[in-house]
C-alpha cells in the first residue's frame, strides 16, 4: 500500500525542481499560506526528541532576535526594500512597510498613517491600511499586535507594533530565513 504523505512529498520535489531558488521559495511559501502552515527557519532539522527549552526553539526554526538583527540587510530607501520583498498581498505589503519603520527607521512602535505614507511614496498605497493590518494580527502566531489606542471612537489612533514571528515572515519574503 502506497504512503500518502511520501507520494505528496515526491510530487512537490518533482513540481519545485526545475525552479530557481527564489521562486521555489515563493511556492513554497504561498503552500504554506494556503495551508495554514508555519514554517520555521530551519523547518527539515527538527529535532527528534522534541521535549522543549531554548534548543529545541531552535530546531523548531523560532527566530530569535538577534537572528533578525544579524540577517537584516540594509537599506537606504523604502523603495528598495519593497522591491526586494516582492510583497503581492495588501496584508504583506503593510507588514514590509512596518518592518521598514520598526527596525530599519528604530520605531519601536508607529501608525498606520505612517505606514500609508511609505507606501504611497512608493506608489503602493492600500486602500484601507487598517484592514491590511487587521489581517495581520488574525495571523497564527500574530505578526502585528495593537499596543494601544488612543480615544473611544473606531477610527481612533491605534499605536502598533510588528511580532518576531512578523520580523521572521519578511527576512523569509527578503529570502533571508531560508
Amino acid at each position: 500500500m502506497a504512503d500518502p504523505e511520501i507520494e505528496a512529498m515526491s510530487a512537490v520535489a518533482t513540481a519545485v525542481a526545475a525552479l530557481q531558488e527564489d521562486e521555489r521559495d515563493r511556492v513554497l511559501r504561498w503552500a504554506a499560506e494556503r495551508y495554514g502552515v508555519t514554517l520555521g527557519r530551519s523547518c527539515g532539522r527538527r529535532g527528534a526528541a522534541g521535549g522543549g527549552g531554548a534548543a529545541d526553539d531552535t530546531a523548531r526554526g523560532d527566530v530569535t532576535e538577534d537572528e533578525i538583527a544579524a540577517e537584516a540587510p540594509e537599506f537606504e530607501h523604502f523603495a528598495e526594500l519593497f522591491a526586494a520583498a516582492q510583497p503581492k498581498t495588501n496584508e504583506d505589503k503593510a507588514l514590509v512597510a512596518a518592518y521598514w519603520l520598526q527596525e530599519i527607521k528604530g520605531q519601536n512602535k508607529w501608525q498606520a498613517a505612517s505606514l500609508q505614507t511609505e507606501l504611497k511614496n512608493t506608489g503602493n498605497a492600500i486602500a484601507n491600511i487598517t484592514d491590511a493590518l487587521s489581517g495581520n494580527m488574525r495571523q497564527k502566531p500574530p505578526r502585528i499586535i495593537q499596543l494601544q489606542k488612543s480615544g473611544s471612537a473606531r477610527q481612533a489612533r491605534k499605536t502598533y507594533k510588528v511580532t518576531r514571528e512578523g520580523l521572521g515572515y519578511v527576512q523569509l519574503m527578503l529570502g533571508h530565513g531560508g
